[in-house]
């Protein structure tokens, strides 16, 4: 017995016929475009290895960052200290991945327009929000919420910097931040007490350079103990 398709479903396929190519071609875009973000990043970073100075992080800590982020999703990062932006291309390369972006302040003029020059040439601007600022007076106006924070900035301010934002880090959020490892004198001993002592945080400190990098993940909400 033959069965005749009834024109509704003819019209599914033909529907199916039309787009499923564009569909596929787009994908298959996507990926090339992600492709070559990659390789463009990679040759930057390749180009630039063993010349970052002016209180960079370096390759190791910025591939901690990168495959944090990557690793849990995140996508609304804040990075307090920018320099000349090596660590802000590794967190901004993540978040090219997981489709988010990254809010980075730095308060010296010039080390703000290398900053630029060198996302603009590793082809990440589109993914980074770079603002020249006082992080003293920033910081506490930004609404977040924020699933990642990098701190990278003046030591003195580490503990002022956590209590205003660890209330701006969502729930399942990392607050991270560089050089805990080396004499933990001043702000960053106080830090580190306080991280030690606020009972929503798991924190770990991670070594891929002598600097260090605590890595605070938010399990719920919660003040700051000091």
């Amino acid at each position: 017995m033959k069965t005749r398709l009834s024109t509704r479903r003819i019209s599914l396929f033909m529907l199916l016929g039309l787009f499923l190519p564009v569909a596929l071609a787009g994908a298959q875009e996507e990926s090339q475009a992600a492709h070559d973000l990659d390789a463009r990043v990679r040759a930057f970073l390749d180009s630039r290895r063993g010349t970052w100075s002016d209180l960079n992080v370096p390759e190791g800590d910025g591939q901690v960052l990168h495959d944090l982020i990557v690793d849990r999703g995140f996508t609304k990062g804040l990075e307090v200290g920018t320099s000349t932006g090596h660590s802000g291309i590794w967190i901004a390369w993540a978040m090219a991945k997981t489709g988010g972006k990254l809010i980075t302040i730095e308060i010296d003029r010039r080390r703000h327009r290398t900053a630029i020059e060198n996302f603009e040439a590793a082809g990440l601007s589109d993914y980074i929000d770079a603002r020249l600022a006082d992080a003293h007076e920033l910081v506490p106006a930004l609404g977040g919420p924020f699933d990642f924070v990098f701190q990278d900035a003046d030591k003195d301010w580490y503990p002022r910097y956590f209590e205003l934002l660890l209330p701006k880090l969502e729930v399942g959020g990392c607050y991270t931040a560089h050089n805990v490892a080396r004499g933990r004198g001043g702000g960053t001993r106080e830090f580190l007490e306080m991280l030690e002592s606020t009972p929503n945080l798991e924190t770990e400190i991670v070594r891929a350079s002598r600097s260090g990098i605590s890595v605070s993940c938010k399990v719920a909400e919660g003040s700051v103990v000091k």
